[in-house]
Parts: C-alpha cells; structure tokens; sequence
C-alpha cells in the first residue's frame, strides 16, 4: 500500500510542477492588448491562468491528503 501512495505522490507532485509551469507559461503570455481590452469580464488569457493555478491547488492539495494518509498508515 505504502508503494502505491509513493507512486501516487509523486504523480501529484509532476502533476503540481507542470499544472505550475502551464500557469506561469500563461501569465508570460499575456499581451498589452489583453490587459487594456475594454471588455467586459476577464480574457481567455486570464481564464487559462486561472484554469491552470486551480489546477495547480487541486493537485497540491492531493499530494497533502496522500501524505497525511501515509503517515497514518506507518502509525498502524
């Protein structure tokens, strides 16, 4: 069991690091025509960095419940 939490940290923890890169990849992205668009409501390029550190949460917050679950089962 501890082998399997193992390979599912580790999944969440790429999946943290690229769900981080997509994200700063977006930001970097980001055009003057973007941010002085008179639109209403956010651009795509927000959406995808939104998007992409939501993603980035989820995947951290796996990682932490993974953790926690491994510690509990090497108390037992």
């Amino acid at each position: 069991m501890q082998t399997f939490l193992f390979i599912l940290l580790i999944l969440a923890m790429i999946g943290t690091v690229v769900a981080l890169v997509r994200g700063i990849i977006a930001f970097l992205r980001t055009t003057e025509a973007d941010l002085n668009s008179g639109s209403e409501g956010p651009s795509q390029s927000a959406l995808k960095q939104n998007k992409a550190m939501m993603n980035r949460v989820l995947f951290q917050a796996g990682a932490v419940v993974i953790v926690v679950l491994m510690l509990v089962l090497s108390r037992g």
